[in-house]
């Protein structure tokens, strides 16, 4: 049952230097800087975005993900989650307006998997970079890979079945796709609150809290291929690709950032309606389930988050 959480609204990554990173973000993948604060934070955005920011770069000593934030329909919707996710058990802290720029209130949480996530409903919008009356296909202007929005998260931790309780009962996301061992256990879960593939995604992982990627979307296979090529002109730091999903069925490539982050692009994936059956795969298919091509599962995808 949907509870007005409607997408994926912004995440904040450590980065080990900032101008390193505004550079890999900005230029290669080909955000817009939108800002800067007073802690040193960079804000920036797609450009078919259009909140004011989706990816917040803050730099320390070690890289990894702050928190993820989820936008929601109105401020009573946030009120009427924090309650439910107190009385789920979560740890709940109330951030106020304008710590981050131009962003009203969060309530942040902790997930059983450790992850730090956040509620929000007030954000400054600017509008995509094509506007909203007569649009043009695309803006002129845009750089790198051209990114078009901030698809998704995936994140490895533990506690996955009391982590999908959390997300599918509290928050209302659906279970879209699923990676299952013979004795009956959920290893990974791919979970949406819209129709896309989806908008957050857990691995199972002996150590909590940690970030294995953030997805952004291209248009077409072709931007796909594009997005390898830069890779090689500038000697990004490559994991895997391109390639196929079997899981979403979705065209991807895996790189990092300077600071060890890992990134994705991919293009095309599967859709859902809340009247579909969760799909699944076997856990000794998960090399196929993942890298459809390959079919087996690289050392560095499995060993490498941050």
């Amino acid at each position: 049952m949907k509870k007005g959480v409607m997408r994926p609204g912004h995440v904040q990554l450590r980065v080990l230097d900032i101008e390193e990173a505004v550079s890999h973000y900005r230029d290669l993948i080909g955000m817009t800087e939108m800002d800067r604060d007073d802690q040193g934070r960079v804000y920036l955005k797609c450009w078919t975005e259009v909140d004011k920011f989706s990816v917040v770069l803050r730099e320390d000593d070690t890289p990894g993900m702050d928190f993820m934030a989820f936008k929601c329909l109105s401020e009573e919707v946030v009120d009427q989650l924090r309650a439910e996710l107190i009385e789920f058990g979560c740890s709940v802290d109330d951030i106020p307006e304008g710590e981050l720029k131009d962003c009203g209130r969060r309530v942040r949480f902790t997930s059983p998997s450790g992850h730090n996530f956040e509620l929000f409903a007030t954000k400054k919008q600017v509008g995509s970079a094509v506007g909203s009356h007569n649009p043009e296909a695309w803006p002129r202007d845009l750089t790198g890979m051209k990114a078009q929005r901030l698809d998704h998260c995936l994140l490895y931790g533990v506690e996955l079945a009391k982590t999908l309780d959390l997300f599918r009962n509290v928050l209302g996301f659906d279970l879209v796709e699923q990676v299952m061992t013979p004795d009956g256990t959920r290893v990974a879960q791919f979970l949406t609150v819209s129709m896309k593939a989806h908008d957050i995604a857990f691995i199972d992982h002996p150590e909590p809290g940690k970030f294995h990627h953030a997805s952004f979307f291209l248009e077409t296979w072709d931007d796909v291929l594009r997005a390898g090529d830069l890779i090689s002109m500038t000697d990004t730091s490559i994991d895997i690709g391109p390639t196929r999903h079997g899981i979403t069925h979705g065209q991807t490539i895996y790189f990092f950032d300077p600071s060890g982050n890992r990134n994705e692009v991919f293009c095309g994936g599967d859709y859902f309606y809340p009247d579909h059956e969760p799909i699944t795969w076997d856990a000794e298919k998960l090399g196929k389930a993942i890298f459809y091509h390959d079919r087996e599962l690289n050392e560095r995808f499995l060993s490498v988050v941050t």
